[in-house]
């Protein structure tokens, strides 16, 4: 059996997600991996059971022979090192954001297109089982017309996590919270609704010594007439407590909660359908806010480089969040509607 072979880049926070749900599926595998930090690729590798780890990501580029590169560095890096990783005629998937503005984004595109490869975002909230259940409802029209929703990301990010990497809550590498934790629920609200028509919003630094946001409010209005609002905030006490959509139509109503789109706490509509039943019983509880859709999300990525399938997500698809979260910090900055695309 031919497997999928992979190298990572950036072996922090987050690549514990990808290197798990690699495990789970037979016919992929990480064969080397490279962090700045050399001892975080060596323990990632040791822990992993991963062949070969660098220091360097060029030269793992340049020495392994690999079908797909995992990107998940700071996300101002994205789009320079996916670009890399597409000049080599690898296929290249990044963490979210895949650049922290569209200019960015727009690049990594054009290197994939350019070097015929594959690009991924990774979108694996989209995946969750009480996420599914709220598309098919979207989809088969249940709401009838959709009137307003509203996504809430209440977390707590403490001090001593900015503190842990100087590059979070840096304008140039990271962004603040709609940009790094809120970004998944701008995805999935865009996911659900459609293309957003302007956006106007507020944000403030009010706790956290960081460059960027922790705390803000966006109203977006959609094409279809929609109106939705985005509240977000790193400073709940004493944890993370909710991360959650809710959609209000005319035949139904809809609120998918827990910290983190998990657990489905109202599901109301006037006809009857099958999903009802499942949906009473789906809620599950994820170990961490990222839950357990990096597994899925690897199963369609495997299968599209085995041509089994089609993308669930592809670059284009990661632009839209990065654009309509550009659009509210142009709004939090300007003190004006904001009209997209940009």
């Amino acid at each position: 059996m031919k497997k999928v072979r992979l190298g990572m880049i950036g072996c922090g926070r987050i690549s514990k997600n990808h290197f798990e749900a690699v495990a789970q599926i037979p016919e992929a595998e990480f064969v080397a991996c490279a962090d700045i930090i050399e001892d975080k690729a060596k323990a990632a590798a040791e822990l992993y059971k991963i062949p070969n780890s660098y220091k360097d990501y060029h030269e793992m580029l340049e020495k392994e022979k690999l079908d797909l590169v995992c990107i998940c560095s700071p996300s101002g890096m994205h789009p320079q090192m996916g670009m890399d990783v597409a000049a080599h005629k690898v296929n290249v998937l990044t963490e979210k954001p895949m650049g922290i503005n569209i200019d960015g984004a727009d690049k990594l595109i054009q290197a994939c297109d350019r070097n015929g490869v594959e690009l991924f975002v990774v979108k694996q909230n989209r995946l969750n089982s009480t996420m599914q259940l709220l598309k098919r409802a979207v989809d088969k029209e249940r709401f009838g017309r959709i009137y307003l929703a509203q996504s809430n990301v209440f977390w707590t990010r403490p001090q001593s996590y900015y503190d842990q990497e100087k590059w979070r809550g840096t304008w140039e590498f990271d962004g603040g919270a709609f940009m790094n934790q809120a970004s998944h629920y701008v995805d999935a609200i865009y996911w659900l609704l459609g293309n957003v028509d302007s956006v106007m919003a507020t944000t403030a630094t009010m706790a956290r010594h960081i460059e960027a946001e922790d705390t803000g409010c966006a109203i977006l209005n959609f094409r279809s007439g929609i109106i939705a609002t985005l509240n977000v905030t790193m400073l709940t006490y004493p944890k993370n407590f909710e991360g959650s959509i809710t959609i209000l139509g005319e035949k139904g109503t809809v609120k998918v909660g827990g910290f983190a789109v998990n657990k489905i706490e109202k599901w109301e509509f006037e006809d009857y359908d099958d999903d009802d039943r499942i949906a009473n019983e789906t809620a599950y509880q994820p170990p961490n806010v990222y839950g357990f859709g990096h597994n899925p999300y690897y199963r369609n990525v495997v299968d599209v480089l085995l041509g089994k399938a089609k993308p669930s997500t592809n670059g284009r698809d990661g632009r839209k969040s990065v654009e309509i979260i550009q659009a509210i910090y142009l709004s939090a900055k300007t003190g004006k509607r904001v009209s997209l695309p940009l």
